[in-house]
Parts: C-alpha cells; sequence; structure tokens
C-alpha cells in the first residue's frame, strides 16, 4: 500500500459512488480507507478523519482529471 496517495477525503459513502463507477471504468486502481468502518458506525466519519480515497502513484494524473471533469461538467460536485 507504500503506492498509493490520498488524494480526496469524504465523510460518507455516497458521496463518491459515481465517482467510484468511473473509476472502474477507467481501470483506475484505488481503495477507500475507513470505509468499513464508517459504514458501520457513520457519526466516526470526523473522528478517525474520513473516508481516504487512496489512488496508485501511476494513476493519480487521470484520476484527478476525472474528478475535475465531473466537478465542471455536472450538476455533481466531489468535495
Amino acid at each position: 500500500m507504500k503506492n498509493f496517495k490520498t488524494i480526496a477525503i469524504f465523510q460518507y459513502p455516497a458521496e463518491y459512488a459515481v465517482l467510484q463507477l468511473l473509476f472502474d471504468q477507467n481501470q483506475i486502481r484505488y481503495f477507500f480507507e475507513n470505509e468499513t468502518m464508517i459504514s458501520v458506525f457513520p457519526f466516526y466519519s470526523n473522528a478517525i478523519g474520513g473516508i481516504r480515497l487512496k489512488v496508485h502513484t501511476e494513476d493519480i494524473v487521470r484520476a484527478n482529471k476525472i474528478i475535475k471533469d465531473l466537478n465542471n461538467s455536472s450538476n455533481l460536485k466531489i468535495v
């Protein structure tokens, strides 16, 4: 996991559902750290620092482009 970097932080799983689909379609290597814990205990989100989107270092540029395009081309916003 040392080749993965955090590029975004979310509070709840619903905030990144579309993003997850786009990453899968573009074969970007990623995972969400703390996702299971916050799914079980949603009020722990702030206490443990949210759900961290970790992307492989080789895919960061493409992942950031997808996030930017998603923010610019629709009403859906990635925080």
